[in-house]
C-alpha cells in the first residue's frame, strides 16, 4: 500500500514503538501526536513493508480497523 493510495480523513503520522509478532497476525504499536495507536495487521505485511521499530509510517482510521502504510 502506499500513501497516494490512501483515501481517508482520519490520517496520523507516527514511529513505530513496538511490534508484537505472533505466527499469523502482529500487533504495531504507533506513536503518533494524538497518543499511540494499535494495529492489527497479518505478520506477512510485517515483513513484507519492512517495518521495524522506529519505522516512521501513517496510521489511518476508518470506521472499523486501523491500518499502518510505510512513509
Amino acid at each position: 500500500m502506499t500513501i497516494k493510495s490512501i483515501n481517508v480523513r482520519n490520517q496520523f503520522k507516527g514511529t513505530i514503538k513496538e511490534i508484537i509478532e505472533g505466527p499469523v497476525v502482529s500487533e504495531v504499536d504507533v506513536a503518533t501526536p494524538a497518543g499511540v495507536v494499535t494495529s492489527v495487521i497479518t505478520t506477512r505485511s510485517v515483513k513484507e513493508l519492512e517495518l521495524q521499530v522506529g519505522s516512521e509510517v501513517i496510521a489511518f482510521v476508518k470506521s472499523t480497523e486501523v491500518s499502518i502504510a510505510k512513509l
